[in-house]
């Protein structure tokens, strides 16, 4: 397993949708481990594939207590999402140093392709909720920022260009 390497936000990949994934393979089974690998290093709470530049509609997604639960996902896509709404700070290691207060569905239900290859549907409520959301706007070329006016937007990529610059010297 190896820790990847994140995209910066202007990379174009992260801003394009990701290609279907069409079966899990031994190499879509390596890209998980490497993705919950890199997730875990961060640390956070999800991951989608285009992140790490791999432009499959790939994500894994761990917020449990024990760090030990993530799920691997394959094509997910969002079957139902509640009504009622849950705000909570995001943020991107594609967009290091700023996060945003978003609102997002409390509670979605979510189809995909599973570890073994099978279709699973599985409702996923707080955090867990949220950041299927979040990965599921990656893997569809959406970054958290893009659910902020433009101007706010613009400010926080700025903000980090500035962040990366100053931690590059």
């Amino acid at each position: 397993m190896t820790v990847r390497a994140f995209l910066p936000y202007s990379d174009r990949r992260l801003h394009i949708p990701a290609e279907p994934v069409e079966a899990v393979t031994e190499t879509v089974r390596m890209i998980w481990d490497d993705m919950i690998e890199t997730m875990e290093a961060m640390p956070g709470v999800g991951l989608a594939a285009p992140q790490i530049g791999i432009m499959l509609r790939l994500a894994v997604v761990d917020a449990s207590q024990t760090r030990r639960e993530a799920v691997r996902m394959a094509n997910p896509e969002i079957l139902h999402a509640s009504v009622k709404l849950r705000s909570h700070d995001e943020a991107s290691p594609n967009l290091p140093g700023v996060f945003a207060r978003i609102e997002r569905p409390r509670a979605v239900t979510v189809r995909f392709m599973n570890d073994t290859g099978e279709t699973e549907e599985r409702d996923f409520i707080g955090l867990w909720a949220t950041s299927v959301q979040h990965q599921i706007d990656h893997l569809n070329g959406r970054l958290y920022v893009d659910h902020l006016s433009p101007l706010r937007r613009k400010l926080l990529v700025q903000k980090s260009v500035k962040l990366a610059r100053r931690n590059a010297r």
